[in-house]
């Protein structure tokens, strides 16, 4: 599948494989509420899944095209559902500080200076 590099869709799974949110483009958040936080009103696993499926319905002639026999988004992304709902749910509560894979986690901390890799053991459980 070819993507376009200027469409939110690339950026966000480029980003959400090493478990980040896009500075760029507004967060997903949730289902709408009545105190409803700034960003998105739905959630970045339902987005991915939109995209998957209308890429499926797409002529196979035709830009965008996703093959109905590719595994699922998260499967592709290499994300475990398990992993994929804390992220989503409980981002706050499992990271304070730097968050990504553990050499980008020890190059960040050299350049800041910083001794200490907050969260490591959750970037390690969690972006694997």
């Amino acid at each position: 599948m070819s993507i376009s590099g200027h469409i939110s869709i690339k950026i966000r799974c480029a980003q959400a494989t090493k478990g980040k949110q896009p500075k760029q483009l507004a967060r997903f958040a949730g289902s709408p509420r009545k105190h409803m936080p700034k960003g998105l009103p739905f959630e970045l696993k339902s987005y991915l899944e939109l995209v998957e499926l209308t890429g499926k319905c797409i002529r196979t002639d035709k830009r965008g095209y996703i093959d109905s026999n590719q595994a699922p988004i998260l499967e592709r992304l290499n994300i475990k559902a398990d992993n994929w709902l804390k992220l989503t749910t409980q981002f706050e509560k499992a990271f304070h500080g730097a968050v990504g894979k553990e050499h980008a986690l020890d190059l960040y901390c050299e350049r800041q200076r910083h001794k200490r890799r907050p969260s490591i053991s959750n970037c390690t459980t969690l972006l694997s």
